[in-house]
This record gives C-alpha cells, sequence and structure tokens, in this order.
C-alpha cells in the first residue's frame, strides 16, 4: 500500500487550513511550521525545513536537510534549499508584524536564532487552528488508519495469546510484541505531542505492575526498565498464573496511529467481581462509542457517560486511587494524543471522519488494570471500531 501523500491530498489540506485561519484569525498575514509532524501532513516529507505560508501569495518549503529527499518523495509545489535561516529570508523583503507559530512546541532558544533574520514584533499560536484541521481524516489517512487497525487487531487478538509463557518477563513480552507489530507493518514508533512524552511501544504490566504509577497522562500504569527509562516492562517481572496480562500500545502505517487496549487472564480465571468490572468498562466504551456522532459536543459526552455511572464504580476509573485521569477518550492520527478529547472543556462539535480512542479502565486492588481501548470513527451511525472487537480478558 503507498503511503505516499497525493498532491491533491497536499493541496486539500492546505486549503482548510487557510480556510480556518480565515475564520478564526481574521487578520493573518504569515504561518511558520517547524513542527516535524506538521511539517509532514502539509507536504508529504518529514526533513531539517520551515514551511512558509503567506496569506496572499504560494507556500514554500524551505529545506536544510535534505533537499534531495524532499523533492524525491513529496508533491509539495514550491520546493526551496536554505542552508540558514538568512537564505529564506531574502525572499522575503517585507514581513507583517504578527506571525503565527506552533508556540506549544517552539523553543525560545530555536525562535531567538529565527527572529534574527525573521524580526517579526509579534507572535501568536495556530496550534489549535492546525489540531483542528488534522482533526478530520481524509479518506486517503482514514485507509492509512484503518490498515493500523487491522494490523492492531490480529496482533493483540490474535498473537499475543500465544506469545505468553510463564516465567516470561515483562520487558520479554515488549520485545517480542514490538516484532510482531513491526513484520505485520507497524512504522515502528508511537509518537505522541505532549511535551516531554517518550514512547516506543506503550504500557505493558503483568498484576499490579499495570497500577504502578508514571508520569504519563492516562489511566494505566508500568513499572519500565529503570528510573532514566521508565518504558516497555519490567525485567524483574515475571508472569505466573493467575496474572492480569495489560497490555496499551499504539500501532501505526505510514504515519497514521491506532491506540488499543487488551487484557488477558494467564493460566487461570479472574474473581466474578473482576470480571464484573471489566464487563461495565466494555459497557461505558460501547456506550461512549455510540454518541460519536457529528454535532455531539465532547464535553456533553464525558458528562452523560460519567454521570451514568454508580460512585463504586467511578472509584478507582481511569486510574487507580489519586492518579485518575479526566477523560474518556481522545483524538488519534499522525500523534497518538490529538484533539479532540472526551473530557470537559471541549465544547466544539464532533464532525465526521474525526477518530478517537476510547479507554475506560478501571484499577483493581491486587489484581490490576482492568478495561479495554479500540479506535473509533465518528459517523452518523456512531462511532465505526477500527481495531477489533475482542471484549478483552482473554483466557489464555
Amino acid at each position: 500500500m503507498d503511503s505516499r501523500v497525493p498532491g491533491n491530498e497536499l493541496k486539500m489540506r492546505m486549503s482548510r487550513f487557510k480556510k480556518r485561519m480565515e475564520e478564526q484569525n481574521p487578520n493573518w498575514e504569515f504561518c511558520v511550521i517547524f513542527k516535524n509532524i506538521n511539517l509532514y501532513y502539509f507536504t508529504g516529507t518529514m526533513q531539517d525545513s520551515m514551511l512558509c505560508i503567506p496569506r496572499d501569495d504560494d507556500p514554500v518549503l524551505w529545506v536544510r536537510k535534505s533537499h534531495e529527499r524532499a523533492k524525491t518523495e513529496s508533491e509539495f509545489p514550491v520546493i526551496e534549499k536554505m542552508s540558514s535561516f538568512r537564505d529564506a529570508a531574502k525572499m522575503y523583503t517585507t514581513l507583517p508584524d504578527t506571525v503565527y507559530l506552533e508556540t506549544d512546541i517552539v523553543p525560545l532558544g530555536f525562535y531567538q536564532r529565527f527572529s534574527r533574520h525573521f524580526p517579526f514584533a509579534h507572535v501568536k499560536s495556530m496550534d489549535r487552528d492546525i489540531a483542528m484541521v488534522r482533526a478530520v481524516k481524509s479518506l486517503f489517512e482514514l485507509s492509512l488508519m484503518e490498515k493500523s487497525g487491522k494490523i492492531h487487531e490480529k496482533v493483540l487478538e490474535e498473537c499475543v495469546p500465544d506469545m505468553l509463557k510463564e516465567g516470561m518477563s515483562e520487558s520479554e513480552l515488549a520485545s517480542r510484541l514490538y516484532s510482531f507489530l513491526v513484520d505485520e507493518g507497524h512504522h515502528g514508533i508511537s509518537r505522541f505531542g505532549s511535551f516531554n512524552t517518550e514512547m516506543l511501544l506503550g504500557q505493558i504490566g503483568f498484576g499490579e505492575n499495570s497500577l504502578y504509577p508514571t508520569s504519563f497522562d492516562g489511566p494505566g500504569g508500568s513499572v519500565g526498565l529503570c528510573p532514566a527509562v521508565p518504558l516497555l516492562g519490567d525485567r524483574r517481572r515475571k508472569l505466573k498464573k493467575g496474572d492480569l496480562v495489560f497490555i496499551d500500545v499504539g500501532c501505526g502505517f505510514g504515519g497514521y496511529h491506532t491506540d488499543k487496549t487488551m487484557t488477558y487472564m494467564f493460566g487461570s480465571s479472574l474473581p466474578d467481581e473482576v470480571i464484573a468490572e471489566h464487563n461495565q468498562c466494555v459497557k461505558v466504551q460501547e456506550n461512549t462509542a455510540s454518541l460519536l456522532v457529528p454535532e455531539n459536543i465532547p464535553s456533553h459526552i464525558y458528562r452523560e457517560v460519567i454521570e451514568a455511572q454508580t460512585p463504586e464504580f467511578l472509584d478507582n476509573f481511569m486510574g487507580y486511587k489519586d492518579r485518575q485521569v479526566k477523560f474518556l477518550g481522545h483524538g488519534v492520527g499522525l500523534l497518538i494524543d490529538e484533539i479532540p478529547v472526551i473530557a470537559d472543556g471541549f465544547n466544539e462539535p464532533l464532525e465526521e471522519n474525526m477518530v478517537i480512542a476510547l479507554e475506560p479502565k478501571k484499577g483493581i486492588a491486587g489484581v490490576g488494570m482492568v478495561g479495554i481501548e479500540n479506535t473509533f470513527v465518528v459517523s452518523k451511525k456512531g462511532g465505526r471500531c477500527i481495531t477489533g472487537t475482542n471484549p478483552g480478558l482473554i483466557q489464555v
């Protein structure tokens, strides 16, 4: 499957972005993009570069390295070579007072080097504008995400049960799982936009390790390899009969991700009351998915679903003890943590072909994190799942 971005797709994306800027920032005149993911979204290549977008002229991709590769793999119409910002600045003899930047991610020192040659008087943010444009997926993008979803479904629902062996460590499972995913077509990385978030695969935990506190903004937990690398899995924790196995990992194809969580009962079944809590999480996912229709408001969905739960169920729901997160799902695409988020404060209506991962989960003392996560496409008939239908707690 060819994952290169067609030229007409790039043209459509730029048109949608300019329309959004006209609506939200009617006086805008000049934008500059530096973030690799946004560069890829608008140009189809991920180089050491910047994308200059004047309001009344053609956008130009200025590439420091590699200009040759950018010309080979991108159908973006104007790609120029630069050795430094000075080279690009020669083209812009007059500049407006204000530049729109990705203020959430451009470091101050980097901006200071840029501003020596592009001396704008003011900086404004366009982060949300880009995020909202990216939130609605094209048919091309959906085709890549559906491919990722098929890989996710096959590996987590069909392959993982055969990987689980008594005495193996979490890190051993992680390495095997990563190999399986890549062999099936996974692009090999789980990308996040949140500041300082690093992730190779996801969270893997046996038993109560899936409740271990982390800095990651999600309901699950993970011990990881060491304090400096709290990722993958614990080398010391060995799988034993009666363990709950928790796997929350990203997958991707052609740059586009899906997100999925599956749980497994190794060697013996869990107590009935634990299974009942898990099944309630699955029901929450189903109910929330039914509300993923155009024009519904994410914050309203969140409150409706949360208010329908009992106080007992909400105890340790979406995180263990004081580590509960305040959302039920999040946008997915070129990053795993995109908008919209099913949470308070997100009040822009859903649109058709937005993609959202729903992840209702609940921590249980002495057992671990039960629950589920799948990725859904917003449609007029409700969320369409693209990562499989197995309800989890697979008996192994």
